[in-house]
C-alpha cells in the first residue's frame, strides 16, 4: 500500500510538472484566474469585492498574456533555431558529401599518380638498359664495318683457297714428277745393274 501511494504521489508530481511547463507557476496562475473569475461571476459576491476582483482579473489576464507572449517568443526562437540547425545540418551534410567527393577524387588522382610513378620507374629502368647498349646508328655502322670485314675476309679466303688449290695441283704435279723421275731412276739403276752383271 505504501508503494502504491508513493507511485500515485510520483504520478501527481509528474503531471503537475508537465502542466507547469517552464516552472513559472502557469498552472497556479490559471487556477487563480479561474477561481477569481468564478468568484466574480458568483451572485453572492458584493459589489465592492466585485470591483476589486474585476481589477484582479485584468492583472491576472495581463500576467497570463505576458506569460503566453513570453512562451510565444520562446517558441518563435525555438522555430528559428530549428531552422538554423536544419540549415546547419544541410550545410554539414553538403560539406560531408563534398569531402567524400574530394576523397574519391583524391583517390583517383592517387591511383593515376601511382600509375604514372610506376610508368616512370619502368621507363627509367628501360632507359638504363637501353643506355647500356649502343644506339642504332652505331650498331648499323658496326654491322656495315663487320660486313665489309667479312666480305674482305671472304675475298681473302677465296684467294687463299685458289692459292691452296694451285699449290695442291703444283704439289700433286711435283709428286707425280718425282714418282716418274723415281721410276726413271729405278729403271736406269736396273739397266745399269743389268749392264754390270
Amino acid at each position: 500500500m505504501a508503494s502504491a501511494a508513493a507511485l500515485a504521489e510520483d504520478d501527481i508530481i509528474k503531471k503537475r510538472l508537465l502542466i507547469d511547463g517552464e516552472g513559472d507557476g502557469d498552472d497556479r496562475r490559471l487556477n487563480r484566474l479561474l477561481r477569481t473569475f468564478l468568484r466574480f461571476c458568483s451572485p453572492s459576491c458584493p459589489d465592492e469585492e466585485r470591483a476589486a476582483l474585476y481589477q484582479k482579473l485584468f492583472v491576472l489576464l495581463a500576467q497570463c498574456e505576458f506569460a503566453m507572449g513570453k512562451l510565444q517568443m520562446v517558441q518563435d526562437m525555438n522555430c528559428k533555431e530549428l531552422e538554423n540547425y536544419t540549415d546547419l545540418v544541410n550545410k554539414i551534410e553538403s560539406s560531408v558529401e563534398d569531402a567524400h567527393q574530394k576523397i574519391a577524387d583524391s583517390r583517383e588522382e592517387l591511383t593515376v599518380a601511382t600509375q604514372i610513378r610506376q610508368n616512370r620507374q619502368e621507363y627509367n629502368a628501360l632507359v638504363k638498359v637501353i643506355q647500356q647498349h649502343p644506339d642504332r646508328l652505331d650498331t648499323v655502322q658496326q654491322l656495315e664495318k663487320l660486313g665489309q670485314e667479312l666480305t674482305d675476309l671472304n675475298a681473302k679466303k677465296e684467294q687463299l683457297d685458289d692459292k691452296l688449290s694451285l699449290r695442291r695441283k703444283q704439289f700433286h704435279l711435283l709428286m707425280h714428277s718425282i714418282y716418274e723421275l723415281q721410276g726413271v731412276l729405278d729403271d736406269e739403276e736396273k739397266e745399269t745393274a743389268m749392264d754390270m752383271s
